[in-house]
């Protein structure tokens, strides 16, 4: 069975709704992305910080997985399919893939900031004053600015063993993600889906220039020919 990997970003989930935040103006959800995604920012205002993360959680109840999740979920019928997202939703999840790593980490968990690994489920708002049982305040389960990436060596590992991968919905330009093309194997297909692709078709690489659920469609129609 071929190993598809594929490396999903913000415009994979756009379609349901959930805004990127590198669209324009650099903002996310009307702040500064420094306010909400940095440890300074976090240093300075907690509190801001909590209830951006719980707007954002209550924003996953009211969306929901587009096509092109579905149909990624769909591949797992005749491929192996690992999701390397960038996306802090739980969209791929509830298509029904079931092999996702998250990088950038995700909305519906919370961990101590004492502790990294003390990692756990949440689905309601988190509050300053809501602490681990060792007592340090909980944060969001989100890699934010200037931190390190935990997954990022996993997701290396994974693109190195790639029959085909399917680039959806990102810019390529947000590191340490934007390099994990860079770990296939030679001779490897490349199909890169965005609306406004930042590189060519070429060599092993196809653009497909169409949003994430009409790329999918193409890349279905491509794999079965």
């Amino acid at each position: 069975m071929k190993h598809i990997v594929v490396l999903t970003g913000a415009g994979m989930s756009a379609e349901s709704g959930i805004k990127t935040f590198r669209d324009a103006d650099g903002l996310w959800e009307g702040h500064d992305v420094m306010e909400v995604a940095s440890p300074e920012g976090f240093a300075r205002n907690p509190e801001l910080v909590l209830n951006f993360y719980n707007e954002r959680r209550k924003q996953l109840k009211d969306v929901k997985p587009n096509q092109a999740h579905v149909d990624l979920a769909n591949l797992e019928d005749q491929y192996k399919v690992t999701i390397v997202t960038q996306n802090v939703d739980d969209l791929h999840e509830r298509a029904g893939s079931t092999d996702v790593v998250h990088l950038h980490g995700e909305l519906r968990k919370i961990r101590s900031t004492g502790n990294d690994n003390a990692i756990r489920e949440w689905t309601e708002d988190l509050n300053l004053g809501d602490l681990c049982d060792k007592g340090y305040q909980l944060r969001p389960h989100i890699v934010w600015f200037g931190e390190a990436v935990p997954e990022i060596e996993t997701a290396v590992k994974i693109c190195y063993a790639a029959d085909i991968l399917v680039i959806i919905g990102t810019s390529m330009q947000v590191y340490p993600a934007a390099s994990l093309i860079d770990y296939v194997q030679p001779n490897t297909p490349i199909y890169y889906i965005d609306p406004k692709p930042a590189i060519k078709s070429g060599g092993m690489v196809t653009v497909i220039t169409k949003s994430a659920t009409e790329g999918m469609e193409e890349l279905i129609k491509i794999l079965e020919s």
